[in-house]
């Protein structure tokens, strides 16, 4: 099995990776990488009281231009841990190409229920589904932290990293700027190379066009509602039943993809 992902599985089937340590051990290819890297540094967000943190960090790529500010969100829901490992992927391709990120400051969200992942649940402790809670005056305060951060960051564009146990291949949803659905194609077209893309017509009860979906659920995350000119919002999502490896680097190369056609579309409205 791929090297980047053995060391976060169970060792036996009496040991769940859901255990008490499993944020740190998710964390732990990002937390080696702070202490080397001149890009990523942590900046922790504090939920309060004796509660876990919400994990956050920046990576800061070479100066270029603006400053192209993106958020990437993963493990909304605890039993998909697989974007989370995909974004530990993803900052190591950075580390070794540091070009793919120049001009950009991304904001990472590596787990933002980090109680759900500790039980193992789709759901936090509170039983609640965070991703149907955002902008709704919710309670929960792992929402009302993001909500404060995308708010405040102003962000360009923002990516939620979702694994999908009913999907055969790679899909997702767009919203936001029209710039979302010229983003999400070549996305998935790198995702190909590792894992098929789901084709149907009708994917997780929506309708769908060569893997892209237009609608989605009330209270996921995503900007602000009700901006002028909102920043583009992607999600993908991964087949939960393909190999853990085949998801990472499907994923990673999504996300690849996104920062480098992102780059290319803002240069030419510029120049428009």
């Amino acid at each position: 099995m791929n090297t980047i992902v053995d060391s976060h599985l169970p060792k036996t089937a009496a040991s769940p990776i859901y255990e008490r340590s499993a944020l740190d051990r998710i964390l732990s290819p990002l937390e080696s990488l702070v202490g080397r890297s001149t890009h990523l540094m942590r900046t922790p967000i504090a939920k309060g009281g004796a509660q876990p943190l919400v994990p956050r960090y920046l990576y800061l790529g070479e100066r270029g231009g603006d400053i192209i500010r993106l958020g990437i969100f993963a493990v909304i829901h605890g039993d998909e841990l697989e974007g989370a490992l995909a974004l530990n992927r993803f900052v190591t391709l950075l580390e070794r190409d540091p070009e793919l990120a120049r001009g950009y400051a991304l904001f990472l969200y590596p787990v933002c229920n980090p109680t759900g992942l500790e039980k193992g649940t789709r759901h936090s402790s509170s039983g609640r589904d965070l991703n149907r809670e955002f902008w709704k005056q919710s309670n929960e305060p792992e929402v009302r932290f993001l909500e404060s951060e995308i708010y405040l960051h102003a962000f360009d564009g923002l990516v939620t990293l979702h694994s999908d146990d009913t999907s055969h291949g790679v899909y997702g949803y767009v919203n936001g700027s029209v710039l979302s659905e010229n983003l999400l194609e070549p996305a998935l077209a790198a995702a190909e190379k590792f894992l098929p893309r789901n084709r149907a017509h009708f994917i997780d009860g929506f309708p769908a066009r060569d893997g892209i979906i237009y609608r989605s659920y009330d209270g996921v995350l995503r900007s602000v509602p009700g901006m002028d000119r909102p920043p583009f919002e992607l999600t993908l999502e991964s087949p939960q039943s393909a190999p853990l490896h085949l998801q990472v680097e499907a994923t990673a190369a999504a996300l690849q993809s996104i920062l480098q056609e992102y780059r290319q579309l803002r240069g030419f409205a510029q120049n428009i």
